[in-house]
């Protein structure tokens, strides 16, 4: 159930018969017999601006549903899915993509880049320096597989990590609170405000007016979690405002984002398409593989989804 089959087929099937797993078959033909499909490798399809809402009730043999995605929003509230959901935990790839987005994005910011950048206009502006990264703290929301390595990418460069996640963590060198005190603690002290938690009915639009007030005056948003975290018209009244300096999105309520949003033309938001933590087909399908052969073994892979949970 995706329309990358033609990117992965060679691949994966080579990944597949390294990993001892032979006999099989991988087709994207909606019309295969329901008792044929054991696996489903999914990744959303829109039509027309509309994602494809899935079925899975007809595949009577299916054991596992295996997202090429970190997101999986898309299965929430499907009753049709009774099988595991496996979403993509690829370390060496979608993870890495995601330090090195956030990475070059934090030090654009935090070294004020864009002036020069922007501003090639003759004037030499050297008196202007920014602080260095002892003296900067950034907030990240989020602290699971991507929120986890960005921070710790981060701390290492000396910035000040502030964490915040729906439950307590222990993380090394990073200040990690929960719960909603933790949340307005981190928000408080957020110069730089990292967004890259899953989309849940508790984390929608997690940015709105009154969390937007309790950044400190002039900071700034990354967003590379899901564009629902962020409430539009809040974030907007607060760019035009100036109470936030600058926002960096990559993702967006609707996507792809419509010419005529307000994003495009505000000059202090940078829009980028959706392309902060790629799935490369060379290690994903790796994943993939390893993870057929312990759901055939009766093992279950490292990434199951609570969907009670949302992540």
């Amino acid at each position: 159930m995706s329309d990358l089959l033609p990117y992965y087929k060679e691949t994966l099937s080579r990944e597949l018969v390294q990993k001892g797993i032979k006999n099989f078959k991988l087709s994207d033909n909606g019309d295969n017999s329901s008792e044929e499909v054991n696996f489903i490798i999914y990744s959303p399809v829109i039509k027309n601006r509309v994602k494809l809402n899935r079925d899975f009730s007809r595949f009577k043999n299916l054991k596992a549903v295996l997202s090429l995605y970190a997101g999986i929003e898309d299965f929430i509230g499907n009753k049709t899915l009774k099988c595991p959901l496996i979403k993509m935990i690829d370390k060496t790839g979608l993870t890495n993509s995601m330090v090195e987005w956030c990475l070059a994005h934090t030090l654009r910011l935090h070294l004020g880049l864009d002036r020069h950048i922007l501003g090639q206009d003759g004037i030499w502006r050297h008196k202007v320096k920014p602080p260095i990264a002892r003296d900067r703290s950034i907030g990240v929301l989020g602290l699971g597989e991507l929120g986890r390595p960005v921070s710790l990418f981060l701390k290492k460069i000396g910035f000040k990590i502030f964490g915040w996640s729906r439950t307590r963590k222990n993380i090394k060198g990073i200040i990690c609170l929960h719960g909603t005190n933790g949340l307005k603690e981190v928000l408080q002290n957020s110069e730089i405000l990292i967004l890259l938690l899953p989309l849940t009915k508790d984390t929608k639009f997690i940015l709105n007016n009154h969390s937007l007030s309790l950044l400190p005056r002039r900071s700034q948003i990354i967003n590379a979690g899901r564009g629902e975290l962020i409430e539009d018209t809040s974030l907007i009244k607060n760019l035009r405002s100036g109470h936030i300096l600058n926002a960096t999105l990559d993702v967006f309520q609707q996507e792809p984002l419509p010419r005529e949003h307000p994003y495009w033309i505000l000059p202090n938001v940078t829009v980028t398409p959706h392309i902060a933590a790629d799935t490369p087909v060379e290690s994903s399908s790796k994943v993939l593989a390893s993870n057929i052969k312990d759901l055939i073994e009766g093992k279950l892979p490292n990434g199951v989804v609570d969907l009670n949970k949302g992540y």
